[in-house]
Formats: structure tokens, sequence, C-alpha cells
């Protein structure tokens, strides 16, 4: 822990804050115990750090302080999973130069994803993603990486921005991206080649007015992924009132916090990034309440993740033999949390939901199923 303090404000917001206001079972006293104690770092399965830099779309903005605007509105929760340990790192120092900032939250987040700890990070503009991913790099490994924006930011510049990001992420070379799902897009705020670009690479792109009919049909794609990046602007603006820049169509706030959930139970997922939330904008403080709770249930979620049973496990799973368009396939169902997976020809388990195995049984072939195959050659 000590290779952080040289990157982390000396001075948390808890440090702000007596531990007599708040209730024993709510956040704000259990972090405030979790700072005090020793191992209180080293027992933690999730870490929260805030990252305020906003130069890349505002080369004058001050850093910000939104990450403790949702601190505010997040320890007054209360913890209902004391079985998962939290840990409040605090906020990056703001760095000389835009890219030094950068290279600090990549050090950061490398030695967090080392030490096997779960992340948290609350920015910031989205472009801060791109560390996220770097960890991967750094480690010369592939991720599945997975973006909510009600915008698919591919714009062409040769200075990284919040608008343009993707681009660097998805064709930088060496590229370790194994896959890439966009979720929550909506079709008036992006160019059509832009979806016809993911489609030639076989990248997933899933509409927000086909989402929000089904909800659940994003759990499967949350839970392959190792990366996900949440920018605030894909919530609506009557529910996210700080999104000055968003839609008046989005998520709605109990679906945000659904995906947030989703997320939380992936085994795989290793780091969460809610990006583009300006405190000073925020209509009452609604918009930092929001994300608190998005916090409260990816915490809810990394509880079911403790729970669920290994594959290898199959008492643990209900089973359903299909044959499908001359396909021999298997489905899976956890008798825990009511998750479906699918086996691929070469005996692999995919995520998949519901609807996948109600296809397969009326002799269709599931779309990602198919996407899967064709991305295996």
């Amino acid at each position: 822990m000590e290779d952080f303090l040289s990157f982390l404000s000396p001075v948390h917001f808890l440090d702000t804050q007596l531990p007599e206001l708040y209730n024993r079972q709510q956040w704000g006293h259990i972090l405030w115990e979790k700072r005090q104690s020793p191992t209180g770092y080293a027992d933690a399965d999730l870490v929260i750090l805030g990252c305020g830099e906003l130069r890349s779309g505002d080369p004058g903005a001050p850093y910000s302080e939104s990450p403790d605007a949702v601190r505010a509105a997040f320890y007054r929760q209360y913890c209902w999973h004391p079985d998962v340990a939290v840990y409040d790192l605090g906020n990056l120092v703001e760095g000389a130069t835009l890219d030094d900032t950068r290279a600090a939250l990549r050090i950061v987040l490398h030695e967090l994803y080392r030490q096997g700890k779960t992340v948290m990070l609350l920015g910031g503009s989205h472009d801060l993603m791109l560390q996220q991913y770097e960890v991967y790099k750094l480690e010369n490994l592939t991720a599945n990486i997975v973006v909510a924006d009600m915008r698919i930011d591919l714009d062409e510049d040769d200075v990284v921005t919040p608008t343009n990001f993707l681009y660097e992420l998805l064709t930088g070379q060496p590229n370790y991206v194994r896959h890439y799902s966009h979720i929550g897009f909506q079709s008036y705020a992006n160019h059509p080649h832009t979806l016809e670009m993911l489609d030639k690479l076989r990248f997933d792109f899933l509409r927000l007015g086909w989402l929000r009919e089904s909800i659940e049909e994003a759990e499967p794609v949350l839970r392959s992924a190792d990366v996900l990046g949440f920018d605030m602007e894909a919530i609506r603006f009557g529910d996210a009132p700080a999104n000055v820049g968003g839609s008046p169509n989005g998520f709605s706030g109990e679906e945000a916090c659904t995906l947030a959930r989703y997320a939380g139970m992936s085994d795989r997922l290793e780091s969460f990034g809610i990006y583009g939330f300006r405190a000073e904008r925020d209509q009452k403080g609604m918009t930092a309440q929001l994300i608190a709770q998005m916090i409260w249930y990816f915490i809810d979620g990394l509880s079911l993740r403790k729970t669920e049973p290994s594959l290898d496990n199959r008492a643990q799973f209900a089973e359903f033999p299909v044959v499908f368009a001359d396909n021999h396939g298997l489905f899976l169902k956890s008798r825990r949390t009511g998750r479906w997976w699918m086996q691929l020809p070469n005996h692999k388990f995919i995520p998949c939901s519901l609807a996948d195995y109600k296809t397969a049984l009326a002799d269709g072939i599931p779309e990602r199923w198919l996407r899967e195959q064709e991305r295996s050659f």
C-alpha cells in the first residue's frame, strides 16, 4: 500500500467526516473503521478510487471534487452486505499535466490489479477508461471491454479526448481487446458508419430501446466483461440532472442500478469506472445519489458473486440438452442465481440468457452463439 501514497491526496474525504455522524451500519462509519484498521486495505474485496481529471475534454477545467460528492451520498447508505469488504483509497492527486495524471492512474490501477482487487473508479472524463484497459497491455493479456454510453466515442483525432478515446482503445497497436460490447447507444446520436465498422469487427452493440424492453439481455454481456466504463450520459436527464450534455432519453435510474448489480455479479470484472459526472451541475445532489446507489447495487452483485458455484459443480446447475440447426447444444441454469450458460462446439461454456435457450429450443441459432463462433475463426 505504501507505493500508492505518493499518488493519493493526503486529505481523504473521511478525514473531514466525524464517525459519529453515521450510524454504525452506514457505509461512512464502516469505511472510517476500515481506514483505522491496519488490515482494512489488505482484506478488501472492493477498492474505491477517485480521479477528478477533466482536462482532456476541457483544458481549463479544474480538478473535479465530484468523487467526494458521490462519497457524501454513498456514506449515508446502509450496508446490507458485511461479507463484502470495501476500502476507500481516496482520490488521486492531480498531475502537473494531463499525461501525469493518466500515468499515475495507470500505475495505481495496475498495482491494484496485481493485488487481485476489484476497483470502483469514480471519474473524471470518460477517456480515463483507457487507463483501465492499459492495465491489460502492461500484463500482455487480452480483455473483454464493455462501455455503457449514449454515444460511441470513435471520432478520429490526434489528441485523445472523451469523444474519441475508443478509437485509440480499439485500433491502437499492439491491441489487447479480445472483444468489445457497447450497451445503451442511441441511434440518432451516432453516425451509421460507426455501427457498420463495429459490426465488421464482430463487436456487439445493444441499442437503448431494445435493452429497455429486455434489460436482462445485458447480464450475459456484463458477465463476460473484464472492464466496464459507464458514462453517466447513458442515463436520461430526468434521472441524472447533472447530464447537461445528455438526452431526455436513456436508461432509468432503476435500470442503471440493475446494470451495476449485473456487473458486480460477474466473476470476471476487475474494474468498473463511472465517468462524466460534474457535481457543480447536479440539481439537489440527485445524480450523486444515483451513482451512490449504483455502487450499492454493485456491492449487492459482488455478494452474489461470492456464492455462485463453479460450472464444474454440476449438481448446482440444471442441465438442458438441445438440438438446434443440426447442433447438439447444452444449456446450464444456476440453481442459485438463475443465470444461464450455453456450450459451444468446442465444449466451452459462455454466458447467455433465457431468450437464447428459447431460440435454440425453437430450432433457431442464438445470435450470441453465432457471434462467438464467428469470432473464433
